[in-house]
């Protein structure tokens, strides 16, 4: 049995008790909701159900029983994209709301199980969950990733990505105008020290480094191109967080509610740009490049017209 407890954060007041639980932990949806009806959540000491609205600080505890070890479920996931295949690797658009690979607690679609049912086969050692996963992106970030296909390819973008020889560019709208409008932000991260489930900037945290660039100035929001030196988990979201300017939707790092929804947003406005590395059987640049999903677009949109 696992169990977190933790206050409300003012971005979920009102939420129904399944969704809040499932953006909070990372859970799926559906398994928030079964935690839920088995009587695993509590607000100030009092049965949740499902549809009860969350009240910001009050005290949640959930308990649940952690599923068995994860496995592959090939499927078709919509807007699911290949931009290249060949023998050794296949870089995939990745849509909003798809895990990399499977995990405890997550039931919904994964990049691995979207390219089994695609027919695409995964030859690389290590868990066979996780097979040719060489960096990720958050469920809720879309965007540019490679998998490995061959066990050379594997190895090889293992060391570049652990090299930082692979360029990967990021576009963010971040609440706000970032002084200066471009610039480095040079700060650890670490696990959040009141909340497992979160990072933030700490002092024992692992070195983290984050390059900007305001691309589009608007009135409430900033438009930014972002290049990792770095690659650590919720990288670009909390240090835009700790600089005051989360990323648009990103309620977990203090994002404003009210803009979310007035944008249409129900995920962090963070997309993937761009992917550039050495072919592990070439040797030959390549570099890759997506659009924004209607989303972000459609919030970008609105921002623009403010």
């Amino acid at each position: 049995m696992e169990s977190r407890s933790l206050p409300v954060p003012d971005g979920l007041a009102g939420e129904r008790a399944d969704a809040a639980i499932a953006r909070l932990l990372g859970f799926s949806r559906t398994f928030a909701a079964e935690v839920v009806d088995s009587g695993g959540a509590t607000l100030d000491g009092a049965q949740l159900a499902k549809s009860d609205r969350l009240i910001a600080g009050s005290w949640l505890e959930v308990s649940w029983t952690p599923k068995s070890e994860p496995s592959i479920v090939p499927a078709l996931v919509p807007g699911f994209a290949v931009v290249y295949d060949d023998d050794d690797l296949v870089v995939i658009d990745k849509p909003v709301g798809v895990a990399a690979h499977p995990a405890v607690g997550w039931d919904g679609p994964t990049v691995l199980g979207a390219l089994a049912g695609a027919g695409f086969r995964i030859s690389t050692s290590g868990a066979a969950e996780r097979a040719g996963i060489v960096h990720r992106l958050d469920v809720g970030t879309s965007g540019l990733m490679v998998v490995a296909k061959s066990e050379r390819a594997y190895t090889e973008l293992k060391r570049q990505f652990h090299d930082r020889e692979v360029d990967k560019i990021y576009h963010a709208v971040v609440q706000g105008h970032p002084d200066p409008f471009s610039g480095t932000i040079d700060a650890p991260i670490g696990r959040h020290p009141s909340s497992s489930w979160k990072f933030a900037v700490t002092a024992g945290g692992k070195p983290s480094v984050t390059h900007y660039e305001t691309l589009e100035a608007m009135r409430s929001a900033t438009l930014l191109e972002v290049h990792l030196e770095t690659g650590r988990t919720h990288q670009i979201r909390v240090h835009m967080a700790a600089q005051r300017h989360p990323c648009v939707g990103d309620l977990l790092y203090g994002a404003d509610p009210v803009l979310a929804t007035r944008v249409g947003l129900e995920r962090q406005w963070l997309h993937a740009m761009r992917l550039g590395f050495r072919h592990p059987g070439t040797g030959e640049r390549v570099d890759f490049e997506t659009e924004y999903p209607a989303d972000l677009q459609h919030a970008l949109d609105v921002l623009r017209d403010d």
